[in-house]
């Protein structure tokens, strides 16, 4: 049974982690968002990429969830001594993911495959696959600061700019990798993480052909979803999602995801949504994800549900 699971940031993460712990690495095939990647002193930077490799190679700070775990900032502190105002963190042995990146892609080297190389150092066994070797950019409108880049908005701002509208840069231009394709189109579930439907999803799904791979798929889509009790887990995916006038109900996200949906999995605070006749199943059950324990559950609940239609 071939498994894609569409992932970015550290509730996508999560869900990785547990299907990477019951599915074989010939089974399942990451594919990553790479909207919220930026360069900055040089360094070409994959936050979204870093935090699914790191926390699939149980080297993930378990506090933050991004970044790695007993890191020390040594650098980031000389840069304050040379007058810098570092508002994005990168921790000493985290630079050197982003040193390698940088280098094997000034040689030509593509994303996909320099993100491969760093996940065999790692000893990460399950592809990770970036959406796109091209460049992506995901921008966001806000009302104070006009346009941000996403990590400008998300880090250096803290996501409290009021957002009126988010865009993908260079998405016109972009093409899903052949790794990519052939794992939507051999896919026989498609799981989309529980991650920021707009700035983390979106970005996927905006590189053309990635939907239309998903809408003429063989196999049966799910969701997870990233809300519980109305309100994201973690991030700004919920204000986000107001102030851009999306609804963030279990229908406002069925919405979201237009039509691709076979199945939707709620959490159990979030029932009360429910309605009958339904436009797809539902599945109810805890989706908080706290422990190795919950990941992993939570994907064999996703497995199995999916398994028994």
């Amino acid at each position: 049974m071939k498994v894609a699971a569409l992932v970015g940031g550290v509730g996508g993460a999560k869900l990785a982690y547990g299907l990477s712990k019951i599915l074989s690495p010939d089974q399942l095939t990451l594919i990553g968002n790479v909207g919220d990647d930026l360069d900055l002193y040089g360094l070409h930077i994959s936050p979204d990429l870093d935090t699914v490799m790191y926390t699939l190679a149980d080297r993930a700070n378990p506090v933050t969830g991004w970044g790695l775990d007993g890191d020390t900032w040594a650098m980031f502190d000389m840069l304050r001594c040379y007058g810098e105002d570092p508002w994005f963190r990168l921790g000493d042995r985290d630079l050197a993911t982003h040193l390698l990146r940088t280098q094997w892609l000034a040689q030509g080297m593509t994303l996909t495959a320099v993100t491969e190389r760093l996940t065999l150092g790692l000893g990460m066994r399950h592809p990770l696959r970036p959406v796109t070797d091209d460049r992506l950019a995901t921008m966001v409108e806000t009302e104070e600061y006009g346009p941000l880049g996403f990590q400008e908005y998300f880090v250096r701002h803290q996501w409290k700019p009021t957002v009126r509208r988010v865009w993908f840069e260079g998405a016109e231009r972009a093409r899903p990798t052949p790794e990519v394709a052939t794992a939507l189109r051999e896919a026989r579930i498609l799981i989309v993480c529980p991650s920021n439907p707009v700035l983390s999803i979106a970005p996927i799904l905006a590189v053309p052909g990635v939907r239309e791979l998903i809408e003429n798929r063989k196999g049966t889509c799910v969701a997870v979803s990233p809300f519980i009790g109305g309100q994201a887990v973690k991030g700004p995916a919920a204000k986000l999602m107001g102030e851009m006038g999306l609804d963030i109900s279990v229908h406002g996200l069925i919405r979201t995801y237009d039509g691709l949906l076979d199945g939707l999995i709620i959490d159990y605070t979030d029932r009360d949504q429910l309605q009958a006749g339904e436009s797809i199943r539902v599945r109810v059950t805890q989706t908080l994800m706290q422990t190795a324990d919950d990941k992993i559950r939570l994907a064999r609940e996703c497995l199995e549900w999916v398994g028994s239609w």
